[in-house]
């Protein structure tokens, strides 16, 4: 799989020689400076120390299963911003080249925080999932509005029932650690505030509103048709 991240520091100087420092024990494949600059760190067939504790698809060691891009941005406690358009062509270009070489559907490429929704924001909801989509590499999908309509009012915590039910599936179904059944607990709504953070990014509230759960219908059918064919529809 493919993890992005952001670097949440307040320089790229600074997170460079952190993911150097062996005493740090983090590192990453990569680094994406801001103005496109691209700073290889670890051979793509080592393990880098980038995911830390966390669930993809059923995969519990991350690290092992994983390429790591760091992508220069101060994140949510430094001043979060914008990724420049420049920057965001040399990801592309890179996750193109990795996938050259790499066997990597686009239901693995993930955000940190897919990984680890009770731990991580990474990269965040101002990353731009769906132009990544539109240059081929990972899942987007914008439900009708009548779909939406269809799903009835927001799910939020404390709620139980067959939609939750529904939802944790779904949830889990996609990657999430996120285990089916139960009610709409904390990990639920830590799941669907990850979930927003890459593919309903208007909405980062942990609250499933119509769109919220719409999205995920037609993420997962996108995955599935990716699994039975090797190709998107």
């Amino acid at each position: 799989m493919l993890v992005l991240h952001y670097t949440g520091m307040q320089t790229a100087e600074e997170a460079i020689a952190r993911l150097r420092d062996a005493e740090a024990r983090v590192s990453a494949h990569y680094v994406v400076d801001e103005d496109g600059t691209l700073y290889a760190l670890v051979p793509e067939e080592r393990r880098a120390w980038h995911a830390g504790k966390g669930v993809w698809q059923g995969e519990t060691d991350c690290n092992a299963a994983s390429i790591g891009i760091e992508i220069v941005n101060p994140g949510h406690q430094w001043g979060y911003r914008d990724f420049p358009d420049v920057q965001i062509d040399a990801v592309i270009a890179l996750i193109a080249d990795i996938r050259g070489r790499w066997t990597i559907p686009d239901d693995r490429i993930i955000g940190h925080s897919d990984l680890a929704p009770d731990r991580k924001e990474d990269p965040g909801e101002r990353f731009p999932w769906k132009r990544l989509a539109g240059e081929g590499h990972g899942l987007w999908f914008e439900p009708a509005p009548e779909r939406v309509a269809a799903l009835g009012p927001p799910l939020g915590l404390g709620d139980e029932g067959l939609g939750v039910i529904v939802l944790r599936a779904g949830l889990h179904r996609l990657g999430y650690g996120l285990m089916p059944g139960g009610d709409y607990d904390d990990a639920t709504q830590q799941t669907v505030t990850a979930f927003q953070r890459h593919w309903r990014q208007e909405r980062v509230d942990g609250i499933a509103d119509g769109q919220t759960r719409a999205t995920l219908m037609g993420v997962l059918q996108l995955a599935t048709a990716e699994s039975r064919t090797g190709v998107l529809p």
